[in-house]
């Protein structure tokens, strides 16, 4: 099967498309291309509809990665399903989306603050977490907030580029994230950049300008375990 088309990469703020059902799964519809980002790196996936020709309207509960995590799986609620062949219209909850992008922008910002290996993230609708290999304790709320804040104040616009495997291979920092490693035969690495701020190869859904964030604040800094500290962000 080919891979799914991936609109999300290229136009993060569309919101709807057309396309052909290729496959139904028990786990999910597999479509020949989609808007909905598919569970992964942290990002939770896209909820949204599914219409049907005849004007039904499903609900997506949410989008995952096949097994080959090359094509994509929407969920549906409910054992109404579309049929191999049919056209629909696949649209994301818009509102959700959204602020998954903000906070994933945000993550992006909040871990240029901390010269730390990342160790992981999580990102939802509300909040999200990264947490840092960080033996001692240095991070304050109140502080982290301020800069933070700063950060996104600047309004600098996001850009998304490319590189290639042996290009990523020469600039090994660009890696923040730690046992993180592009997909097997990709041919090119997708970069996300902040200038002069951040910039390390990402397939989440970003917004185009850090003002675009709004204003968060750092809910809480724990210690996960010896050498882990978590950050968690939410919306102010």
């Amino acid at each position: 099967m080919p891979a799914t088309r991936k609109r999300f990469d290229d136009e993060p703020y569309l919101g709807q498309c057309e396309a052909a059902v290729i496959a139904v799964h028990p786990e999910g519809v597999e479509l020949d291309e989609t808007v909905c980002y598919a569970r992964s790196g942290g990002q939770a996936g896209d909820s949204g509809t599914l219409t049907l020709a005849d004007g039904r309207v499903l609900a997506l509960t949410d989008t995952v990665y096949a097994d080959d995590r090359q094509r994509i799986l929407h969920v549906l609620d409910g054992d109404a399903v579309p049929q191999v062949g049919d056209r629909v219209t696949v649209a994301i909850d818009w509102p959700r989306r959204h602020r998954l992008m903000r906070l994933h922008t945000c993550l992006h910002l909040l871990g240029s603050l901390v010269p730390a290996p990342v160790t992981g993230c999580s990102i939802s609708p509300d909040s999200a977490r990264i947490d840092f290999d960080l033996p001692e304790s240095t991070l304050e709320k109140t502080d982290l907030t301020d800069r933070l804040n700063a950060l996104i104040n600047t309004r600098a616009d996001v850009g998304i580029t490319g590189i290639t495997p042996e290009e990523l291979a020469a600039q090994p920092d660009l890696v923040r994230t730690v046992g993180a490693a592009p997909p097997a035969g990709t041919a090119t690495i997708r970069i996300v950049e902040v200038p002069g701020v951040d910039r390390q190869p990402c397939g989440g859904t970003h917004v185009a300008n850090t003002g675009e964030i709004g204003a968060v604040v750092i809910t809480k800094i724990e210690k996960k375990s010896r050498t882990n500290r978590r950050v968690v962000v939410a919306f102010a």
